[in-house]
Formats: C-alpha cells, structure tokens, sequence
C-alpha cells in the first residue's frame, strides 16, 4: 500500500538505490550506525536488525554509536561515540540526522572517512554532512514528500529485499506485511 501511495514520487527508487549502497557497502560487525546527539536512531537499528535477520544479511545487522551511554546499558546499547574512532577501511559509518549532526560528531565522520570507510548519511538539514557522506538521501520537509522516519522505514525494508529480478508475489507481500505491522506498532522499549 505504501509504495502504491509512493509510486508517482521519486521516493521508491531513492530509497532502494540508497539502500543498495548500504547493503554493498556493510560488512557483518562493521556497520556503525550513529545519530545526532539529539535524535539517536534506536528504531533504525531495530528494523535493520529485523532485516538482517529475516534477509538471513548479518551486515545488515548495525552497531548501534549512541552519544551518551547511560549507565548499566545492555553491551548493543552501551558503545560509545568514541567507536568512530576506530573506524577502519572496510566499515560503514551511516549516519542518521534529521537534524545538525554536530562539529564533534561531523569531526569522527572526516576521520573515519580520512582512514577508508565508507560514509552514509540519510539527513534533512545538514550539508556539511551531505558533503562528507560518499552517499546521501536528503529528506526535505516538502508537501507531499514522505516524513523522515517513513524514509528510514523505506530505506531498512529495501535494503532487506531480495536482489534477484524475479521475487515471488509472497514474498513482496511478506515483506510489505512486515513493513506495515512496523509501521502500525507501538514503539519497543529502549532495550529492545
């Protein structure tokens, strides 16, 4: 149903070219995926997880960089934005900011780029960051365009699909089922 509402708007293709870069381009362990120090993208992570596991894709499977780590964190919740630091040739720092992403956090992005790796950026007001990201979806607050956290719904359902031509209809409808209960549930706890 979302991509027939969607289907005369540029937004199918963007997401699923962006997410075919970010499913090229993530190695299993080696996807970092960090926000801005406001607006952490813990839901992201939850459907990428969701993701890798249902498209049996373990890169899809992100590391979740947060700017803060409150005390007695579960270990996927607790790793520390200095993990950008050591980033390496080979990683995927995507980073998710629906706002400014930071000087400090945009200083970690051009390190980790500087030392090879691959740099992601799915943002709405940021073109420092845009020019940093080797791929960027911007998301404008535009009339009729989708909002930004549909966009990041988008982007983690297409980087799951299959990439052969031929799918099989019970499989799109799988995954549109999927997409839709996402979309339809209550937000998970911060554990999830």
């Amino acid at each position: 149903m979302l991509r027939e509402l969607l289907a005369e708007t540029p937004w199918i293709a963007r997401t699923r070219g962006f997410a075919g870069t970010l499913r090229e381009t993530a190695r299993p362990g080696g996807l970092l995926l960090v926000g801005t120090e406001a607006e952490e993208p813990w839901h992201l992570a939850a459907h990428l997880s969701d993701e890798a596991a249902y498209a049996d894709l373990p890169e899809l499977s992100p590391v979740l960089v947060r700017h803060h780590v409150p005390p007695g964190a579960p270990p996927h919740l607790a790793v520390p934005l200095a993990r950008l630091e050591e980033a390496r040739r080979g990683e995927t720092v995507f980073v998710v900011a629906p706002d400014a992403a930071g000087e400090g956090l945009l200083e970690r992005v051009h390190d980790a780029r500087r030392v090879g790796a691959t740099v992601l950026a799915l943002e709405a007001a940021d073109p420092e960051l845009r020019s940093l990201a080797h791929e960027a979806l911007t998301v404008t607050p535009d009339p009729g365009a989708p909002s930004f956290e549909l966009v990041q719904h988008l982007v983690s359902a297409a980087a799951g699909e299959p990439t052969t031509p031929r799918r099989r209809a019970t499989d799109l409808r799988s995954r549109l089922s999927r997409l839709i209960d996402h979309l339809t549930a209550p937000a998970p706890p911060l554990g999830w």
